[in-house]
């Protein structure tokens, strides 16, 4: 993870906190990401607080013990903004991330004004066989895997650095990768994130494979009722990386309109 200002805090996680005025922006990554996945949105939103970090188990963090589940990574985050001290902030996770974002908020923590969930994970999960499971369990495998990924599954359109794509996603501890697709995409928080209160914006891509708009309107929006959905046109599941300009105008508008 690239950064200008990097922080420990305790337990040992990395963090790039970048200081600004206003709400501050909370960035949580997607199962094959890191802290670095987000750096062209939060690039194009300047002046406001940003906090990226690689997830326990993945890129800097990933000499972290677990576990790597769901509760844990919810821990993390609400720990990096305790630490951090902020008063105000909105989260922003992607897939796996937008899943952790939505336990955070159900814990209704001091000073989060709203979440910003791009292309999530449901909570509710979709149908989802062992079988297909076990095949998820192995798409980071090696470098030719991941390609294959990112080809046929993840993205719409020609990502601008796939090879930082690829590293990103092999630079994981087994256990910490093996945590999702065998645990945390089966489990279902759906009677837990019915507590969230603040205003929630889901940015779905329209070529989304992965958590297509149809099974984001039939899983996540009745769960949330503060939530509402806009579709990102041209764009597969890595929207902030295919699509950055349109994920960020979208998340400026709603932060200021907060």
């Amino acid at each position: 993870m690239e950064a200008n200002d990097v922080k420990t805090v305790a337990g040992g996680l990395p963090v790039s906190y970048e200081p600004g005025t206003g709400t501050a922006l909370v960035f949580l990554h997607y199962w094959g990401g890191s802290g670095e996945t987000f750096a062209p949105v939060a690039e194009r939103l300047p002046g406001r607080p940003v906090v990226r970090y690689d997830q326990r188990g993945w890129g800097a963090a990933r000499e972290l013990p677990g576990p790597y589940g769901l509760t844990q990574l919810a821990d993390d985050a609400l720990r990096v903004v305790d630490e951090l001290g902020l008063s105000r902030y909105v989260l922003i996770g992607h897939s796996m991330g937008g899943k952790v974002a939505q336990l955070v908020a159900a814990r209704r923590p001091d000073g989060l004004a709203g979440l910003v969930l791009v292309a999530p994970a449901p909570p509710r999960p979709a149908e989802v066989s062992a079988e297909e499971r076990e095949a998820l369990a192995h798409a980071y495998d090696n470098a030719e895997t991941v390609t294959a990924a990112l080809d046929h599954v993840l993205t719409h359109r020609a990502l601008p650095d796939p090879a930082r794509v690829v590293a990103d996603s092999l630079n994981v501890t087994t256990e910490a990768r093996l945590a999702w697709p065998r645990h945390g995409i089966i489990e279902d928080i759906a009677d837990t994130v019915a507590a969230i209160e603040v205003p929630v914006l889901v940015l779905a891509g329209e070529h989304d494979q992965v958590d297509p708009p149809a099974v984001l309107a039939e899983r996540l929006l009745p769960v949330l009722p503060t939530a509402t959905m806009s579709v990102l046109r041209d764009t597969g599941h890595l929207s902030p990386l295919e699509v950055p300009d349109e994920v960020a105008a979208h998340v400026e508008r709603f932060v200021a309109a907060l």
